[in-house]
């Protein structure tokens, strides 16, 4: 125990004497705070201590040194240890065993280092032969023990131990390391001490103490791996955080055929179905069944026949053991009032629990529990809206693959992760990330994966292995990621030399397509086509509660019919942004847009726009059809009239061909609108002070839209005008009179008063610090987050992207402010304009445009400064409604407070 002034960074857990709770989990990670709570609940935990993250963050501040005081907290906390399990660390007689394990404050499967068996060298193994009378055993865990150590301590590449160990095999010709006798694994042993002593020049460590001390420096070090930073860096998880070392006593799922070790689901974690869902290995211990190197078997006869698997269920070959486990499984659901992902230990038909934690799933899942947790009463429906991620749903909005469609299946797995996917076939994580860059689709296939693939997993558009479980670091990574997986595909043989793999006659090589469902474990050849998901069932249960919580509105980013009506599908509720020179591009009118650049004059100009207005009135047509009845928000025209002229030489004759002009008068008016720096040049409102009859001719359209609109459905259609880039009133009165003119002589020629609100884009600095003014005459804001980020940063959002990423390492920037909204700088323009601007009018119609509109965090804000509504893309609509909902029960409990 930590005495009087000094700080106590070791607490107990287990055999009586438990000093931590699930609460700690910031002290003491996930797994000790986890561990702790379990022991509280009097179950059969292994007892152990758990080194704090304080400690961790004291390593890394101090040169990766220790507290002078830890040595003692740590050799007491063993003591206790040794006084529990009638053992003594480092006696060759009675030798204890523990396994060091690392636990952050967020689960991060696979991505930190572990040793079991720890406590092991030539003496104490020779010791546990005799004690336990099952010599095969003890050097069986001699032997891992090297191998793990080695590996995750001193360096030495797990390949060398493979290499010895296939030998071996190889030499008396087994299959399996269950083969293997003592006496063949003294002589692997004897063979990995000498690989070890030749990698490193010394022998491999004797000294317990040393062991320990090792391994607890290699738990903190790998907190800075690469694989845990690319981890944290996916998951937004603080670098500052650090994690927390356990040290628990071993318990032995590998002392022969009444012991087995498993991890377990309290739920499905790819379905939700409230099944038991698990796998075990019997005379194993837990890193065979994670890491996919022997064939697991099923908990449950159910998962068994389901998965067509020969091999018998725990629940058939150790049933009492099985109905334990079951009982631990609903106390913990129940406790936890959430899906628990566990793992265990038989030694000799007694039970060990040996972790729990928030079982990670896919979306489909998420979804289902949360909404079954409601309906059971286990919570209620506020926190089953909390208890999905937002950003998760992307998952569920994205095709599968069509049933009619033809498909050539090849090979089948186990369905790990769902969803389909087809890409290009790549072998090596490297060449994932290197092709994905590029733009290229592409399926990672691996014999298994390891935590080392992280950064190929993430660019892959799906996963497929050879070996290995549903609860493989394959499976298990790529359902957090949303990523499709097929994982253990038995019959493949992936061979990395040749870069290709086979199965039955067939030669799959690297750069061919191939497709993946990861709910069936069909592996395709060739691209399949896909359907549109169905958003009812659980989606549409859990979204119609996350509406009834939310106080903002949805609206979409939509310009053409299908974006509109997707917008709808996902549940928007307008659009709160159509930029309408996206229509300008289409090729029937572009000719026209191009007249109207090139005229020479006020009358060229009108002749061209004349042209064009049907195509305008037409456009809005179909979005005032498709959202009858919602606002719609028009952005007047936005970009410089240089992006609709053309390039080349070659393109330049042809415009002047077809308009009937001099290639020579295109190259001059070309390089007389060409600008240095076009995102600050004659754009925008700009445009519309020049050149008012553009702006004229959109009202126009818009206006006899609307009127058209109303006559055809007899509902009323309330366009919102929104003019860009405004710096001063003056320039936003100027144009609200153009627009006003246009409404008048709609009405004049249809006899239709069309109501409309004209408002602005506030997307410059300016026009945000001067938003009481402007509001005089603006009956609405739009923040253009885009362009106010670029111009309150000075930062080009094509450009950026070269050195931004230093700018996130170096900790100068979070995170990248085009996707979060820099709520300090730019979120503090978006609150000054919001607050001067309702002053003036208190009614005022407030909304967000920007990417950041379907970002969670950024909506967040929104919400706390009290907009109107958010717009986003039509994809990030549902991501929106549910961000929504939680930042609205977040600010209840706030007011609360």
């Amino acid at each position: 125990m930590a005495s009087q002034g000094e700080s106590k960074w070791v607490y107990s857990f287990g055999a009586g004497a438990t000093e931590g709770r699930a609460d700690m989990k910031n002290l003491l990670g996930g797994k000790g705070a986890n561990l702790a709570e379990m022991a509280n609940l009097g179950l059969p935990v292994p007892p152990g201590f758990t080194i704090t993250t304080e400690l961790c963050t004291y390593f890394y501040a101090n040169g990766r040194s220790y507290p002078p005081e830890l040595t003692a907290q740590v050799n007491a906390a063993i003591a206790r240890l040794e006084q529990a399990m009638d053992a003594k660390f480092g006696d060759p007689a009675n030798p204890l065993l523990v396994s060091v394990r690392s636990g952050a404050r967020a689960s991060m499967p696979g991505m930190m280092d572990t040793v079991l068996n720890l406590g092991l060298n030539d003496a104490t193994a020779a010791g546990l032969a005799k004690r336990s009378g099952d010599a095969r055993f003890a050097y069986d865990s001699y032997r891992r023990f090297i191998q793990m150590y080695s590996n995750v301590v001193l360096d030495v590449e797990h390949h060398h131990f493979e290499d010895i160990l296939d030998g071996h095999k190889r030499d008396k010709s087994y299959n399996l390391d269950t083969d293997l006798s003592a006496e063949d694994w003294q002589a692997v042993i004897e063979d990995y001490k000498k690989a070890v002593e030749r990698e490193l020049g010394k022998p491999f460590p004797q000294d317990v103490q040393e062991q320990l001390w090792g391994a607890i420096g290699a738990v903190f070090g790998s907190w800075m791996n690469a694989r845990a930073i690319t981890y944290r860096k996916l998951h937004d998880i603080p670098a500052d955080w650090g994690t927390a070392v356990n040290v628990q006593c071993m318990v032995f799922g590998n002392m022969g055929n009444d012991c087995a070790t498993g991890v377990a689901f309290t739920r499905n974690p790819s379905t939700g179905e409230n099944a038991f869902y698990g796998e075990y290995l019997v005379n194993a211990q837990g890193e065979d069944v994670v890491a996919g190197i022997r064939t697991p078997q099923h908990l449950t006869i159910a998962g068994k026949l389901a998965n067509k698997s020969d091999l018998p269920a725990m629940e058939e070959v150790m049933p009492e053991v099985f109905n334990q486990l079951n009982e631990v499984r609903l106390k913990l659901e129940k406790h936890y009032r959430d899906m628990q992902d566990i793992e265990f230990t038989v030694q000799q038909n007694k039970l060990f629990m040996l972790q729990t934690r928030n079982g990670k799933r896919t979306a489909p899942a998420a979804l289902k529990i949360a909404v079954d947790l409601a309906n059971e009463g286990v919570i209620d429906q506020n926190e089953a809206v909390r208890r999905i991620d937002p950003a998760s749903l992307d998952q569920l909005l994205h095709p599968t693959l069509d049933p009619k469609a033809e498909r050539k299946v090849i090979a089948k797995g186990l369905p790990a992760s769902p969803g389909a996917a087809s890409g290009k076939v790549v072998f090596t994580a490297d060449e994932a990330e290197q092709m994905a860059g590029k733009g290229e689709a592409v399926i990672l296939c691996r014999i298994e994966t390891s935590p080392e693939d992280i950064h190929g997993m993430h660019a892959a558009r799906g996963i497929l292995t050879s070996r290995g479980g549903m609860t493989s670091h394959a499976a298990v990574v790529a359902r957090g990621m949303g990523r499709a997986c097929v994982s253990g595909a038995g019959d493949l043989r992936i061979d990395y030399k040749t870069r290709q793999m086979s199965v039955r006659g067939i030669t799959v090589k690297e750069g061919d397509v191939l497709t993946i469902d990861g709910s069936t474990g069909e592996v395709m050849l060739g691209e399949v086509p896909t359907i549109q998901p169905e958003l009812s069932g659980d989606f549409a249960t859990l979204m119609g509660w996350a509406d009834s919580i939310r106080r903002m509105k949805i609206r979409a980013n939509a310009e053409t019919p299908l974006d509109a009506r997707t917008a709808r599908k996902f549940g928007a509720e307008g659009i709160g942004l159509s930029r309408t020179e996206h229509m300008f591009f289409d090729p029937e009118r572009i000719l026209a847009v191009r007249e109207m650049i090139l005229a020479e004059d006020e009358a060229g100009r009108r002749a061209a726009l004349a042209k064009l207005e049907p195509f305008q009135k037409k456009d809005f047509v179909d979005l005032f059809t498709i959202m009858t009845g919602l606002p719609v928000t028009i952005r007047l025209l936005d970009p410089p009239l240089h992006e609709f002229l053309p390039n080349t030489e070659e393109d330049m004759a042809e415009v002047a061909q077809a308009t009937g002009t001099d290639p020579l008068r295109v190259r001059h008016r070309t390089i007389q609108l060409h600008e240095a720096n076009p995102m600050l040049g004659h754009r925008g409102c700009r445009l519309g002070i020049s050149y008012p009859e553009i702006y004229e001719m959109q009202a126009r359209a818009i206006f006899a839209a609307a009127a058209e609109v109303a006559k055809t459905t007899g509902e009323a259609v309330i366009p919102e005008v929104m003019i860009p880039l405004i710096i001063t009133k003056k320039e936003f009165d100027i144009l609200k009179a153009v627009i006003d003119r246009a409404a008048e002589q709609v009405k004049a020629e249809t006899g239709v008063t069309v109501e409309y609100l004209t408002g602005t884009m506030i997307e410059l600095p300016r026009a945000a610090l001067k938003a009481g003014e402007i509001a005089e005459s603006a009956e609405f804001f739009s923040y253009g987050t885009n362009d106010l980020t670029q111009t309150t940063l000075g930062l080009s959002r094509d450009d950026a992207g070269s050195f931004l990423p230093e700018y996130q390492r170096q900790g100068i920037l979070e995170q990248d402010p085009f996707q979060s909204l820099d709520v300090t700088g730019v979120g503090e323009l978006v609150e000054i304009a919001t607050e001067r601007g309702r002053k003036v009018r208190p009614d005022i119609k407030l909304g967000i445009c920007g990417e950041h509109g379907g970002d969670p965090a950024s909506i967040s804000f929104c919400e706390k400064i009290g907009l109107t509504y958010v717009s986003c893309s039509p994809y990030r609509v549902p991501i929106a409604r549910l961000a929504a909902a939680q930042a609205a029960l977040n600010s209840d409990t706030v007011k609360r407070d």
